[in-house]
C-alpha cells in the first residue's frame, strides 16, 4: 500500500456506515470512494463491506481490518507529530488522556502552563476511566494519560510514575441534613445516594461492605465536574480525593463530612501512564514536567 488514504475512507466509511455521508466527510464523490474501498478490497483479497439499501456493514474480515487501520492511521499521525515537534515546539498535537479526578486540577492545570509555554501546540484531551484509557494507549489514540492506576500496576506494556497521594474524603452540599448531626455514623449515610467515578474493584468491595450494598454507588458518572455540581443542588453524597475538592472547600462552596471509618478510608492512586520502551514525543515531554511541577503544588488545609 502506497498510502494511508485508502485506510483513511475505509475508516470514515465505517464510522458514518453510508457511502454519501462518509464520502462528504473525505471530501470525495461517491463513485471515487466506492472505487478507494473497492480497490482495498483487491490489495487484501477480502470482502470488507457487505452493500445494502439503508448503507453498508462490516464484514468480520472488515472488522479485523477496521481495529488494524484505526492503529496505523493513529501511530502515522503519532510520527507527523514527533517529527514536526522534534526542533520546535510550535507545532504539533499532543493527544493526552485524563481519569476523571486528574481532570477536575491536576492535568488542567498542567496543560495551561504548557500553552502559555508552548501556545501553538493542540492538545487533544479524552477523559475516561484507566480501562478506556488503557485501551487507547494501546492502539495509539493517545500519548500518554494520568488515572487512577492501582489496577494497572503489573500490566508488563504500560510505564507508569506514580503521583502525589491525596486522602480520599466524603463531601456534600452546605446545609446538608448530615451536618447538623451531633454524632455522625455510618449508617446515618445510608439515608442518602452515594455518587462517584467508576471504582476499582478493591475500592468498590470496601465501600459494598461498609454499606452493605452489592452496589454502593446509586449514580455513577465519570464526568466530575457533573458529580460536583449535582452533590452542591441536591442532597446526594460523593466522595474523592482532597486535592479535587479542596478550593471549593475553601470558598465555602461544598462541605466535608465528617465521618471516616478505617472501611470508608480511601486515597487516590493518580499516576502517568504510558507504553513501556516508547519514548514521549517533545510535547509530551514537556506536559510531564508540568504535571510534576502541578503535583508538588501545596493545596489548601483541611478544616
Amino acid at each position: 500500500m502506497n498510502d494511508l488514504r485508502q485506510l483513511r475512507h475505509f475508516v470514515a466509511l465505517a464510522e458514518h456506515g453510508h457511502f454519501a455521508r462518509a464520502a462528504e466527510a473525505v471530501h470525495l464523490s461517491q463513485p471515487a470512494l466506492s472505487r478507494s474501498i473497492q480497490a482495498l478490497e483487491a490489495q487484501l483479497g477480502c470482502s470488507l463491506v457487505d452493500r445494502h439499501s439503508r448503507g453498508i456493514s462490516l464484514t468480520a474480515h472488515g472488522q479485523l481490518v477496521l481495529e488494524h487501520a484505526r492503529r496505523l492511521l493513529a501511530g502515522s499521525q503519532a510520527l507527523s507529530n514527533a517529527v514536526s515537534q522534534l526542533d520546535n515546539l510550535e507545532a504539533g498535537e499532543l493527544r493526552l488522556g485524563a481519569g476523571p479526578y486528574p481532570a477536575a486540577r491536576l492535568v488542567p492545570q498542567a496543560v495551561g502552563r504548557l500553552l502559555q509555554r508552548y501556545p501553538r501546540v493542540q492538545v487533544r484531551l479524552e477523559i475516561g476511566n484507566w480501562l478506556e484509557l488503557r485501551e487507547r494507549l494501546l492502539e495509539a489514540g493517545v500519548e500518554l494519560f494520568v488515572a487512577d492506576v492501582r489496577e494497572l500496576q503489573d500490566d508488563p506494556q504500560l510505564q507508569i510514575e506514580a503521583l502525589q497521594v491525596h486522602a480520599g474524603v466524603l463531601f456534600c452540599r452546605p446545609g446538608h441534613p448530615l451536618l447538623r448531626r451531633a454524632a455522625l455514623r455510618l449508617s446515618d449515610l445510608l439515608d442518602f445516594p452515594l455518587a462517584g467515578t467508576q471504582l476499582p474493584q478493591a475500592v468498590e468491595r470496601s465501600l459494598g461492605a461498609a454499606s452493605g450494598r452489592p452496589q454502593p454507588l446509586s449514580v455513577q458518572c465519570d464526568n466530575f465536574l457533573v458529580l460536583k455540581r449535582l452533590v452542591a443542588d441536591s442532597e446526594v453524597l460523593s466522595m474523592a480525593p482532597w486535592d479535587v475538592i479542596a478550593e471549593e472547600v475553601a470558598a465555602g462552596q461544598l462541605s466535608l463530612l465528617p465521618l471516616a471509618p478505617a472501611s470508608l478510608q480511601q486515597q487516590s492512586a493518580y499516576g502517568l501512564v504510558s507504553r513501556a520502551g516508547h519514548s514521549l514525543s517533545p510535547a509530551a515531554q514537556a506536559l510531564v514536567e508540568e504535571i510534576r511541577r502541578a503535583d508538588r503544588q501545596p493545596l489548601p488545609p483541611r478544616r
